[in-house]
């Protein structure tokens, strides 16, 4: 099994933790059914309503709760409107958050071991579940249910039970990020997801990595956020600088991962149909994006290619006088 497809279990920690690995299957396209169902369905047909409501009732109880997570989390593909249920059902949003509170002590210092990060990681995989979820979705932001995650992303260990912790509430934010509305980056613009995010694509495993990545591109790819990003010269050269350090790391071999390079690269063209930041982009793209440093990783991704070419052009044009403003000895400012 990849890491993208495993299975919850008692096992997941021997090879890799499934609601953690949910995060990266986000960005392979492969989307949460509930997603898609609007709540037309009580329960799937291949799963037996009575259990499901039983694991539902079972979450309040502080005894079962661990078991009722695991048989949950597994079943939340197979079941259209578990998010509904989950949500309005009474006492269980808090119980889910009360798994979250518990491990807070055991980040710092950092202590927390496999079997308690993966049932951790199992009840923000039903919190990913409703955030999915357009019913739930709403709602979910206007209690701010995200900011309880943040603690979690900043965490630096690089233990396996801190990662999958990282992993699994990235893939929370990312399944926000994905339905690409507007009250999903408004309200995460309000919050400091972008910094956290740069932090974990600088620092962070591949996985990690690509999953932070893709929620920067998604707030990029939404005006308001391309305008928050690109307002102030701190803002994008932050941003620039995080992007140019992974291009770097990437340009080694044992580095490479065009899945990554491809968001990163996604980024980078977003942040090039902003006037501003175009022309800064002129003096700090990376030199490896001009090169055929990237030729091999990118010989059968025609659409990384595609944009990669567009990014290039998109430089070249004559600039504007209006767009920046330029210090005499130092780099394009961009100005409000």
């Amino acid at each position: 099994l990849t890491p993208l497809n495993m299975a919850v279990g008692p096992l997941a920690f021997a090879s890799g933790n499934s609601s953690a690995s949910d995060a990266g299957q986000m960005l392979t396209g492969a989307g949460s059914s509930q997603s898609q169902g609007g709540g037309q369905h009580l329960v799937g047909s291949a799963v037996d309503k009575d259990k499901i409501y039983q694991w539902i009732n079972e979450l309040t109880n502080s005894d079962a709760r661990e078991h009722a997570l695991l048989e949950l989390s597994k079943k939340r593909e197979s079941v259209p409107s578990l998010a509904p249920l989950l949500w309005n059902s009474f006492g269980v949003v808090a119980a889910l958050l009360q798994e979250i509170m518990l491990v807070y002590p055991m980040i710092n210092p950092p202590t927390l071991n496999a079997q308690q990060s993966n049932r951790v990681c199992n009840a923000l995989a039903l919190l990913q579940c409703i955030a999915s979820h357009p019913d739930t979705r709403t709602q979910f932001l206007a209690a701010h249910i995200p900011l309880y995650l943040y603690g979690f992303l900043h965490t630096s260990s690089k233990a396996r039970p801190f990662e999958y912790l990282r992993l699994t509430s990235l893939g929370v934010v990312g399944a926000l990020v994905k339905t690409d509305e507007p009250e999903v980056i408004n309200f995460l613009l309000t919050t400091e997801i972008i910094p956290l995010c740069l932090r974990i694509m600088e620092h962070g495993s591949e996985l990690s990595k690509t999953v932070a990545t893709f929620i920067l591109q998604k707030i990029l790819l939404d005006e308001t956020g391309l305008s928050y990003i690109c307002q102030t010269y701190e803002r994008f050269s932050h941003v620039a600088m995080i992007l140019g350090k992974m291009v770097l790391s990437l340009a080694k071999p044992k580095d490479q991962s065009a899945r990554l390079l491809k968001h990163v690269v996604r980024c980078y063209l977003r942040l090039s149909d902003n006037p501003r930041a175009r022309e800064a982009l002129r003096q700090c793209l990376p030199d490896q994006l001009k090169d055929q440093t990237f030729a091999t990783v990118l010989k059968d991704d025609t659409s990384t290619k595609r944009w990669l070419q567009q990014l290039m052009k998109n430089l070249q044009d004559t600039p504007t006088s209006m767009m920046v403003g330029m210090g005499s000895d130092g780099p394009p400012r961009l100005t409000m």
